[in-house]
């Protein structure tokens, strides 16, 4: 029981003189001609445009990537491109085998044995079945990646709006957390917590 008020004690008497001397360091008894960087920097305070997030978004929406550039994260733009260039592949490469498969199929149909899947024997490597599942297979591949490009899209605009908001967020000091101890001498116990500091 002593050792613990003695530590109370201790913790009350370093924080009484931690606040003592940061009353000595505040940083308005700083004078212009003694440090005028520190002084204009902590006097400036970077405006807040509200349109740029919407800009930004309109942007990716014109161009995929413009957004990410105009947020000034020029990485992100290969990445961007790549993406929804990757899904334009696999959607344009689905639709060809799609086309190559239909038309086979269509020439069977009309009575012609000259189509690429027929062998040297005139005798068909694929079956007219077998025509039908390539044909359903890459149907379903070429929506799956229109539709995996279209969510790329979509994300490359969101991704761009969300940025510029994130640019803009306030990391003022007038907004802190900082840990808050206090001891409570009615119950003769400790109070630990955080405070969250809001200076207007």
């Amino acid at each position: 029981m002593l050792n613990k008020r003695l530590f109370i004690l201790y913790l009350c008497f370093f924080s009484a003189l931690y606040s003592f001397s940061q009353k000595d360091k505040d940083s308005t008894s700083i004078a212009i001609d003694q440090s005028p960087i520190v002084a204009n920097e902590t006097l400036t305070k970077k405006a807040i445009d509200p349109l740029r997030p919407s800009k930004a978004a309109f942007y990716s929406a014109i161009l995929p990537g413009l957004g990410q550039a105009y947020n000034k994260k020029y990485w992100k733009v290969p990445i961007v491109w790549g993406a929804i260039g990757a899904g334009v592949y696999f959607y344009v490469r689905n639709d060809k085998q799609f086309d190559r498969y239909r038309d086979a199929y269509k020439r069977r149909k009309a009575g012609f044995k000259d189509d690429e899947f027929y062998g040297p024997n005139e005798t068909p490597s694929i079956s007219d079945d077998g025509l039908i599942r390539a044909q359903q297979q890459f149907r379903r591949n070429k929506e799956v990646s229109l539709l995996v490009t279209f969510g790329l899209y979509a994300l490359n605009i969101i991704d761009a709006n969300v940025d510029a908001h994130l640019l803009q967020f306030n990391v003022d000091e007038n907004l802190s957390l900082s840990p808050h101890y206090q001891y409570n001498q009615l119950e003769n116990t400790s109070d630990l917590g955080l405070t969250l500091n809001f200076k207007f």
